[in-house]
């Protein structure tokens, strides 16, 4: 990045962030140095310094104008939501710290500028990293987290319908990311998986919402109970010595019988996949019973893996 373009974003940053009031884009280009004189030169210059401010976690808010105004939009940056709240920290929680955030990489997500906030050196490009797990990314999930983070709906497709979301948090689990929100349309507190959206998310900048007192919890349930395929019920047996770990997944509703050789679960599926998946985790201390149908499919998935057929 030249010298310049970082003076520009510096310049840029302190002037969303003294305004007493949001910006109009020609009030933002007035008042910054270094943009281009030309205006068409300038607006796309402005819109890649914007995009690359919030690339880095700078809050950038975007708010109405009354409707007699030529700029229907405005920007600012609230120093409350930049301005990174001292957790009290000592050097060796600091240093857990940047080693968790080393361990776990996003792939193709870079960079520990929050840690800098906390007075976290930055170890440097050239730095050895052996990162135990990586989580894969979804380009979904940027606009996703830009409206938790700054309290807009967004909008996508899901399942053939149209949806608008006030999204509250994002979960990571066995493989795949969920949002989960308040649902406009349906008016209750929703669970989507990113992976299954049909096309773009679109962040409505235009609109905004008000954080609830009691946000959505999240991925309470597990993941065979997000899914589109037909919800069943599953009998599963589990073995003795593994039945109380099993019970602590299922819930206690579950167990529909126990036996010294072991326990029944009756749990209702409609991720055939995600099921699937953990009672592989028991090897043969767990057996599908009923109905028939997942327990062939199962059977069927473990001879495709070992003829290298399955898709």
């Amino acid at each position: 990045m030249s010298r310049t373009k970082v003076e520009r974003l510096l310049n840029l940053t302190a002037a969303l962030r003294s305004t007493r009031r949001p910006l109009t884009r020609d009030e933002i280009l007035q008042r910054v140095p270094g943009y281009p004189d030309d205006p068409e030169s300038a607006r796309r210059a402005f819109e890649r310094d914007k995009d690359e401010l919030r690339s880095m976690g700078v809050p950038i808010r975007v708010e109405g104008l009354a409707a007699t105004s030529a700029e229907q939009v405005a920007y600012r940056i609230v120093p409350e939501e930049y301005v990174l709240a001292d957790p009290g920290l000592d050097a060796e929680e600091l240093t857990a710290l940047q080693l968790a955030a080393n361990a776990v990489k996003l792939d193709g997500v870079g960079g520990l500028e929050a840690f800098w906030k906390l007075g976290v050196e930055s170890p440097g490009p050239d730095a050895p990293v052996d990162p135990v797990a990586h989580l894969r990314t979804d380009p979904r999930l940027e606009p996703l987290f830009a409206g938790i983070a700054e309290h807009h709906p967004v909008t996508f497709r899901y399942g053939d319908v149209d949806r608008t979301l006030e999204p509250h948090r994002i979960d990571f689990r066995n493989g795949h990311w969920y949002v989960s929100g308040h649902d406009v349309g349906r008016g209750e507190g929703r669970v989507f998986r990113v992976d299954r959206i049909d096309g773009d998310v679109r962040v409505e900048r235009d609109r905004a919402f008000e954080p609830p007192v009691a946000p959505h919890p999240g991925l309470v349930d597990p993941p065979w109970r997000f899914g589109g395929d037909a919800a069943v019920t599953v009998d599963l047996v589990v073995d003795a010595d593994r039945a109380a770990w099993a019970e602590r997944h299922f819930g206690g509703d579950a167990v529909r019988a126990r036996t010294p050789e072991g326990t029944q679960f009756a749990v209702e599926v409609s991720n055939l996949a995600a099921f699937r998946s953990f009672v592989l985790m028991f090897l043969d201390r767990a057996e599908i019973v009923a109905p028939p149908a997942v327990r062939d499919d199962l059977v069927a998935w473990l001879r495709a893996s070992l003829d290298g057929s399955w898709s």
